[in-house]
């Protein structure tokens, strides 16, 4: 349970940023006895996938917090935050059956590789539809913020997800309500506009 917890957890947060969790992994395996990734996925703790990931992620920082330039970002990331979300669940999921002397995620990696994709997807369709509406209703000057927030929110994610997995249902709890709060106010704002419309066309 707590490692599908950690899974999800990591790969949520790779919805909002796919390098975050992804270099936190490596770095936490590689000079930690936290995780311990089984040999199929001890690539990710290498110099060269953390140097990737790290040039990855400081191009992510900065795109993602220019308007317009972020919806290019997002485009792309509806590739790569999935694939990164189903990789990272798959992996830490294995890590945690590995140490617990199971091989059932090792043997069926494609179980992890789903699910984390799922979450992964269903936290960047969120991000990438509610983008727009902050871009529009701030004149791209809340672009930075949010997406500085979504950085803070993805990294909080990951180390809650590694060292406190119980608690992940209550943060995706909150990404969701935040979320929807954020759709249903840009649907009410959507409303007025138009009933303001109809009623300057009607006069």
């Amino acid at each position: 349970m707590l490692a599908a917890l950690t899974g999800a957890g990591l790969s949520a947060a790779a919805g909002l940023n796919a390098y975050i969790p992804f270099i936190l992994v490596a770095l936490i395996a590689r000079f930690t006895d936290v995780i311990n990734l089984p040999h199929q996925y001890a690539w990710i703790e290498s110099n060269w996938a953390i140097g990737i990931a790290a040039v990855l992620l400081l191009s992510e920082v900065v795109l993602d917090k220019v308007a317009i330039v972020d919806h290019v970002n997002d485009a792309v990331g509806t590739f790569v935050r999935p694939a990164t979300g189903g990789l990272i669940f798959a992996a830490s999921t294995a890590a945690e059956d590995f140490e617990q002397g199971s091989t059932f995620m090792q043997d069926n990696p494609w179980v992890g590789v789903l699910l984390g994709i799922i979450t992964a997807g269903i936290v960047h369709t969120g991000k990438a539809v509610t983008r727009p509406v902050v871009n529009t209703t701030t004149g791209g000057l809340g672009t930075p913020v949010v997406s500085a927030a979504e950085d803070g929110a993805a990294l909080t994610l990951s180390l809650v997800a590694i060292f406190l997995p119980v608690l992940v249902i209550f943060v995706l709890l909150f990404l969701l309500w935040g979320a929807f709060s954020l759709w249903r106010r840009q649907r009410r704002r959507r409303a007025q506009r138009d009933q303001l419309m109809a009623d300057a066309g009607y006069s």
